[in-house]
């Protein structure tokens, strides 16, 4: 017999059901703790909810790198307000008072992203200052770098104006450095890699030297140019301390310098390979720049203007010959080695190793010395000579 509507339902279809005490405490209890793990699992307000460790793992590394280029750009804009104001009363002063603007930064805000906006914004503003400042070829210079090369060219006739030559009798006690020298484009027959290294493993001096007819030969070198009682930094490098010169001079002054008179200098020397077009582009690459150092001077700069990076590019484009950047033209003690595994050296065959033992000149540097054949007697015996 079965039950009738009503007593399924109660009585009626809108009637409730009836439950014990006991019933009703223990619903309400089971609704009150399910409401309770709802709202805990709630972020409170502002605040995000809670990250995979993956994420948060790679957060705080982003947020460690970004305070590791500040504190890297800070330092960098405080020594430069050390270094080149050029009010030398101001130089303490300034770069108390900076550096108390950040550490009063940080201490206020803490290392939040207001903190950080506010650092970068101080890096910047030191660093528009800073490129206010302009270099100049005016005012007084060590001898050796009092004057500034320039060239004429008229046809196949090429005049280097104020070639250096040196008589040297120590490193420091030299005369007789500036000369004129004609030469001819027709003649260009061949170019040179000299490598000096002072026993830095990442860091080296590369002067190209041009040969023109059998025995003539001008090396160009690009370097930091001092004013009296200066000498070089690598930390003041990275500032506007330094002038940029791209010395033209006779080999028997900018190589003989390096192998008889400075201590601890070695220099090895490589025979580029060049077919004849590329050769003449690459001549006319470093004349060009010349010229413009004459009428638009430069900061010398370690990273981005020193002696291999400042022409590299311009090398490159005016010679066809595209190729990727590496790091060791930065860190250019091996860059020989980067030349000879691109094949831009004479090598007849041998390996690096071989070719760069053969290609060390000091000692016949010091045989030559002062001969007017100092040229032609260090490349007796060279690979490609």
């Amino acid at each position: 017999m079965g039950y009738p509507l009503h007593a399924l339902l109660g009585q009626g279809s809108n009637a409730t059901i009836r439950k014990s005490p006991t019933e009703i405490g223990r619903a309400e209890r089971d609704f009150f703790m399910i409401d309770k793990r709802e709202r805990e699992s709630i972020p409170p307000p502002g605040s995000s909810p809670s990250l995979p460790i993956g994420s948060r793992v790679l957060r705080a590394v982003g947020t460690t790198v970004l305070w590791m280029v500040l504190a890297l750009l800070i330092l960098w804009a405080t020594a430069a307000i050390y270094f080149d104001c050029r009010v030398a009363f101001l130089r303490i002063p300034l770069t108390v008072i900076y550096i108390s603007g950040i550490i009063a930064v940080l201490v206020k805000f803490k290392a939040s992203r207001r903190a950080a906006i506010v650092c970068l914004a101080s890096f910047f503003c030191v660093l528009l200052w800073w490129l206010t400042l302009k270099a100049s070829n005016s005012g007084s210079w060590e001898p050796d770098h009092e004057r500034t090369a320039w060239v004429e060219i008229n046809g196949d006739r090429v005049t280097i104006h104020n070639l250096r030559n040196c008589d040297y009798r120590t490193e420091t006690d030299y005369s007789n450095c500036w000369s004129d020298k004609t030469i001819y484009l027709s003649q260009l027959r061949a170019a040179d890699l000299f490598l000096t290294n002072w026993g830095v493993s990442f860091a080296s001096h590369p002067i190209v030297s041009f040969q023109f007819g059998d025995k003539e030969h001008i090396a160009f070198s690009i370097e930091a140019r001092y004013r009296p009682g200066q000498e070089y930094s690598t930390f003041r490098g990275f500032f506007r301390q330094f002038g940029l010169i791209l010395l033209v001079a006779d080999e028997r002054d900018l190589i003989r310098l390096r192998t008889n008179y400075r201590k601890d200098e070695e220099v090895y020397m490589y025979r580029l390979r060049l077919p004849p077009e590329t050769l003449r582009a690459a001549f006319f690459t470093y004349v060009n720049y010349l010229n413009h150092l004459k009428d638009n001077p430069e900061w010398y700069n370690a990273l981005t203007r020193n002696c291999t990076t400042t022409l590299d590019r311009q090398l490159s484009a005016d010679t066809d010959n595209p190729q990727p950047w590496n790091y060791q033209y930065l860190l250019n003690g091996t860059l020989d080695k980067l030349l000879f595994d691109r094949g831009r050296l004479v090598s007849e065959g041998l390996s690096f190793p071989e070719l760069k033992q053969r290609e060390h000149i000091n000692a016949a540097a010091r045989l030559a010395n002062q001969s007017p054949d100092f040229s032609t007697l260090i490349r007796v015996g060279r690979i490609g000579f």
